[in-house]
């Protein structure tokens, strides 16, 4: 499964990682049932699955507070894909 894994441009042509380098691998991960492991290589996935999940069930079911449940839920995961990019970047660069 590996092999099939995307290549990320950013830090071929640029030599720093994007915000999403490790989300691939820690899907994988996930689905070897390495929980920790896949927390610790993308923290932003588990944020990100709730919130696809959360996108795809009111898909199917729509309920009335959609937007008191998806605004923070965002929030939440853009922050976490954030402070863990710039923690990587700083601990990676300096």
């Amino acid at each position: 499964m590996e092999d099939y894994l995307l290549t990320c441009y950013t830090k071929k042509f640029f030599a720093f990682p994007c915000p999403g380098c490790g989300g691939q691998r820690a899907v994988l991960l996930l689905s070897e049932g390495n929980l920790k492991e896949s927390f610790l290589m993308y923290p932003g996935l588990y944020p990100l699955l709730i919130f696809l999940l959360l996108l795809l069930v009111n898909k199917i079911y729509p309920f009335k507070n959609y937007h008191k449940w998806i605004t923070p839920l965002a929030f939440i995961t853009t922050i976490t894909i954030v402070v863990s990019y710039v923690y990587k970047l700083y601990y990676l660069y300096f």
